[in-house]
């Protein structure tokens, strides 16, 4: 029986516009309903996830929240805090000098002051709204080498970004967890960082085997948890390679993925 089932936000769990259908959501309370914890799983701040927490009232103190793509796993009521992971102010700086020899835009989520940029772009300000957060530029080389960054993201279009990518130093994926987590969207984080580890250790913590986890997702960022679960599911939206490592293939988010496999799995 399965016992957990984490579900990514952007892609997976909503729709095109940025909704939980009423199908999906009734599904969700069925699964609690059984005893199934409901986790939400996102490379989002927490900020970008409390209107959904609350929407689907995932605020108790049994509810537990994986955000930045795992580097913050903590409970959703008491703030309590079950793994956190970060990069320092000395990496954002090294990562900001590759993105200005790649000519690519890059903002990063700072633990001091939130959403942080050299130079507003409409993909900071895509990032600032579907989040509900403010913009703060910020001179990166005037940051702390010792501040914590929880991540780093280039941002351009995929018709930018992608030649980029080809062009980044092999020492970058030494380094970092490097993903792309949307076509205009690639993510640094620290090595320890990604949603499949954070999943273990929320799993451990909660004494949960991983063969009890369910794990749904679309993309690059969702392949380390979706391997991870007893069960991993991808959208039939997702990119191949999520496809490819994937247990099951549900429908696409825009057609209530996430309900039918609670339907599937849990209910039935």
């Amino acid at each position: 029986m399965y016992k957990l089932i984490a579900l990514d936000m952007d892609g997976t769990l909503l729709t095109t516009d940025k909704k939980v259908s009423e199908r999906t959501a009734a599904s969700i309370k069925e699964a609690e309903a059984k005893g199934v914890k409901i986790v939400l799983a996102s490379g989002r701040p927490l900020l970008g996830l409390n209107k959904y927490l609350e929407e689907l009232g995932l605020l108790k103190g049994e509810d537990y929240v994986l955000s930045f793509n795992g580097g913050l796993v903590q409970n959703t009521k008491t703030g309590k805090i079950v793994s956190k992971v970060s990069l320092k102010g000395s990496d954002l700086k090294n990562i900001y000098e590759i993105s200005k020899q790649l000519n690519i835009n890059i903002h990063a989520f700072s633990a001091k002051d939130g959403l942080i940029t050299p130079k507003n772009s409409k993909y900071t300000e895509y990032e600032a709204e579907i989040n509900g957060i403010d913009i703060n530029i910020k001179d990166f080389n005037e940051i702390e080498d010792e501040e914590d960054i929880i991540k780093v993201m280039m941002i351009d279009p995929q018709e930018i970004l992608d030649p980029a990518i080809e062009k980044l130093p092999n020492e970058i994926y030494e380094k970092y967890s490097v993903f792309k987590s949307s076509p205009f969207f690639l993510e640094f984080t620290h090595k320890e960082v990604d949603k499949g580890l954070g999943l273990k250790k929320l799993g451990e913590f909660l004494g949960i085997k991983k063969e009890e986890i369910i794990a749904c997702g679309d993309a690059g960022n969702d392949l380390s948890m979706i391997k991870y679960a007893g069960l991993g599911v991808a959208m039939d939206n997702a990119v191949p390679e999520v496809k490819e490592v994937a247990n099951y293939i549900t429908a696409s988010n825009d057609e209530d993925g996430i309900s039918k496999v609670i339907e599937k799995f849990i209910l039935n």
